[in-house]
């Protein structure tokens, strides 16, 4: 029996795909349809408007930090129970790790998935040249499926009429729809303020009205029939072994300081024998008392250091969880906020958790961005010496040390290799988020590490 899935893909960033996909998944959901979300790549945002659209976790499919009978796995494990699955894709359809190739990009995610394919193209100042535009992209690589495309930002509908003329002439691909040019249908900007806005519900307006706008210039008949495509099986590899039963809490800082995790991480945790407990550092909330680790995952602290930087006693509880040996990874945003002290843009400066040494300055320009091959160094209860894994770097942030510090890893990007994070003892932290599907050795090690303090404590 054929299952529904289809990736939607650009020609480039900024063409409108999470436009389109949000506005396919909240018309989808309102005609009653069960509606998974998935983003291509490491992206940590957009899935959160997949979820907060279709009521279930959007997750990643990543081809470049996981194996690819991973990316299979995570994909049929998150698409049971819905009658669609929608793939949203990252930059331009072929790209990815590279100029060269496909790997990690769209297109690989598409092959693997064995996923139909919508092409959202920009079509403004252009008609006939919409054409070609779609068959480069299908001549590229001929074994994707470009089985559909959507004219994004058209001038009117008979604009749409032209575009959709020439690319189902020269390309024989139906043209299942359009969106006008309308200022009011971009998306705010994806930063800062998005998670909590997200939340609130205070898109929720925004999100009937791409519903709307969707359903009233896409076939969406069309694209249902376009979705079908036969199931993808996939070896229970990641997930195989039997759910541990739970010897460990392990304390997760969730809130909207602190939101970036990996469904998979929190699930690979629990699967080997964790409880994951959260709490909200942002709430006021202390660290369990019978907790036997912490977790600190990303996210924004920066746009709330005032409240966090006022609030000592969980400051305080933090610094004593892991000075009493609590085995802890703090990424990006936990790392910044166990840091003595944050300088803002402006120059205000605001005391934190002081375990590591030295000062977070906020800059206005991105300050790291890209993947990385991580290798463990020094004193990493996670990667040993020589063990790697993969990960991303995504911030806005500097970290000033003070004095000699023991790094957590070896990081190698586009741009060379560079020593990153801090480790002693139970206490990992840097700005790389682990995927811990890369290597899930880590997961292993952390809670025979919590076990080995449980007993001991």
């Amino acid at each position: 029996m054929a299952e529904r899935r289809i990736v939607i893909a650009g020609t480039g960033s900024g063409v409108g795909k999470t436009t389109v996909t949000i506005g396919l998944m909240a018309a989808l959901k309102r005609r009653g349809l069960i509606v998974q979300g998935f983003k291509c790549g490491p992206d940590y945002i957009d899935p959160t408007y997949h979820t907060a659209v279709t009521g279930r976790a959007s997750r990643n499919l990543d081809s470049w930090m996981l194996p690819h009978e991973v990316v299979q796995e995570i994909y049929v494990r998150g698409s049971a129970g819905a009658d669609i699955s929608i793939i949203e894709g990252v930059m331009g359809f072929y790209d990815g790790k590279e100029a060269t190739s496909d790997r990690g990009s769209t297109a690989e995610i598409s092959l693997l998935t064995r996923s139909p394919v919508l092409l959202v193209v920009n079509c403004q100042s252009m008609a006939r040249s919409a054409a070609a535009v779609v068959k480069g992209f299908q001549l590229l690589n001929p074994a994707v499926q470009i089985a559909a495309v959507l004219a994004n930002k058209a001038g009117s509908e008979g604009h749409y009429r032209l575009v959709k003329q020439a690319v189902e002439q020269e390309c024989q691909v139906p043209v299942i729809g359009y969106l006008k040019r309308e200022e009011a249908l971009a998306i705010p900007e994806r930063h800062l303020g998005l998670v909590p806005s997200v939340e609130r519900g205070e898109l929720q307006p925004l999100f009937d009205r791409l519903a709307a706008l969707i359903a009233e210039t896409v076939n969406l008949e069309q694209l249902l029939e376009i979705a079908r495509a036969e199931p993808l099986e996939a070896e229970a590899k990641l997930f195989a072994k039997a759910a541990e039963p739970k010897r460990v809490r392990i304390a997760v800082a969730k809130d909207a300081a602190f939101h970036f995790y990996y469904p998979e991480n929190l699930e690979l945790l629990e699967a080997y024998g964790a409880e994951c407990v959260f709490f909200s550092p942002l709430a006021g909330e202390t660290v369990p008392e019978d907790a036997d680790g912490l977790y600190i995952g990303g996210g924004f602290p920066e746009e709330f250091v005032s409240r966090l930087s006022a609030n000592r006693q969980v400051l305080g509880s933090i610094r004593s969880a892991i000075e009493r040996g609590l085995p802890t990874l703090a990424e990006c945003g936990g790392f910044m906020y166990l840091t003595e002290e944050l300088e803002t843009t402006d120059g205000q400066r605001y005391p934190l958790a002081g375990v590591i040494p030295g000062r977070v300055t906020m800059q206005k320009r991105l300050a790291a961005l890209g993947y990385r091959e991580v290798t463990g160094r020094g004193d990493n209860f996670l990667l040993e010496a020589g063990e790697k894994a993969k990960g991303h770097e995504f911030h806005y942030s500097t970290y000033t040390p003070t004095g000699e510090i023991p790094f957590a890893y070896e990081t190698r990007g586009l741009r060379g290799t560079k020593q990153e994070g801090y480790a002693r003892g139970n206490l990992v932290a840097g700005y790389t988020h682990l995927h811990f599907a890369s290597n899930p050795q880590m997961v292993k090690r952390w809670i025979a590490r919590c076990l080995e303090g449980k007993k001991n404590g």
